[in-house]
């Protein structure tokens, strides 16, 4: 929702407010006989009630909007948010009533009640009417706050799908790109007159590739299990076409068992190290590793490069423009991505917390 949008429901409701006041007032001075008198009592009553029903209104209005919705309703915990709603309400009725005394002693304002405002029993009376009225108060504020947050989270969801739609279709694009097929079947088509039991187990590894991102990629969230299992099948097609066996070296730090991630959020950037390292008879070419604690999942991708070629993305490539916003839809506030290009080595650092 638009920050001007939601200035104008704040503003309508404090009209509304007011107005209701107002009504009160009217209905409450209309039997009195003297002009000069009701004026200065309705000009009196309007400094009253600013502190009567207005201040502590206010007050518990913004602190339940801010924190008691935030801290408390948003993550379910009713009793708390109850309780946290009566005590703003309780504490600003407090101060307001503590204020409106000083000045009635002062003699900034008349006293309505004739003897004056006197008594415990007063007092206490009068502060928990106040607290109603600042409850009422709290209670449109977090329904208002609601009801915001309820619109954004729909336009967010209406742009989470918008863009999940352009970003499967750029992955679509990515996963299935020809080149790598072609490559990956004529490498084994050549490897089956050599070796045909491993050719046979590269194939299956490329029908499994094929098969994940396909079906296994659907869904929000997969297992971190399958997502490593995909990047080793996919590493190990790519290393058909070289025979230093150390030219990738791929390592996984923690233990994976029971977290969940966003599909295809790592290969990409495998995928673009693949593209741009040039030099495949260098060891250590391509280092990838993927470090997992309770914290958070940090994925950390490096690759060498001939600094002497232009380095650009390819046009099949997914680009980190459009990872980055991925990630923020689906991990917002959830996830940091550092890039870095050095002389001959650029680096990719994405960790995902939660």
């Amino acid at each position: 929702m638009k920050k001007s949008i939601v200035i104008l429901l704040h503003i309508g409701f404090w009209l509304c407010y007011f107005l209701l006041i107002s009504i009160m007032l009217a209905v409450f001075y209309r039997s009195s006989s003297h002009a000069v008198d009701q004026t200065a009592r309705v000009l009196n009553a309007f400094q009253s009630l600013f502190l009567f029903a207005f201040l502590p209104s206010f007050l518990t209005f913004y602190a339940c909007y801010f924190i008691v919705f935030t801290k408390y309703l948003q993550q379910k915990k009713f009793i708390l948010s109850i309780v946290s709603g009566i005590f703003f309400s309780v504490i600003a009725s407090i101060l307001a009533y503590i204020l409106m005394r000083y000045f009635i002693e002062s003699g900034l304002l008349i006293d309505m009640d004739k003897g004056g405002i006197k008594g415990r029993s007063t007092a206490i009376r009068t502060i928990l009417f106040m607290s109603f009225i600042a409850s009422i108060a709290g209670l449109a504020a977090l329904i208002l706050k609601g009801f915001i947050t309820w619109v954004q989270e729909i336009k967010l969801k209406e742009e989470l799908q918008q863009k999940n739609h352009e970003i499967e279709m750029a992955l679509i694009k990515s996963q299935l790109d020809p080149h790598f097929l072609f490559n990956t079947l004529n490498n084994i088509d050549v490897l089956i007159l050599k070796d045909a039991t491993e050719a046979s187990n590269y194939l299956n590894k490329l029908s499994d590739i094929l098969r994940f991102m396909l079906y296994e990629t659907k869904t929000d969230k997969i297992i971190l299990i399958k997502e490593i299992e995909y990047m080793e099948k996919y590493i190990e097609l790519q290393k058909i076409r070289t025979a230093n066996a150390n030219y990738v070296t791929f390592e996984v730090i923690g233990n994976p068992i029971n977290r969940a991630i966003a599909p295809m959020v790592f290969i990409p950037f495998i995928e673009n190290a693949f593209k741009h390292s040039t030099n495949k008879k260098i060891d250590n070419a391509i280092s990838v590793q993927i470090y997992i604690n309770e914290e958070n999942i940090m994925f950390v991708c490096e690759n060498k490069f001939d600094s002497s070629r232009k380095f650009k993305q390819e046009s099949n490539g997914l680009g980190n423009d459009l990872i980055q916003k991925r990630l923020n839809l689906i991990y917002p506030g959830q996830h940091l991505l550092e890039l870095d290009k050095q002389i001959d080595v650029y680096s990719v650092k994405l960790a995902i917390y939660g």
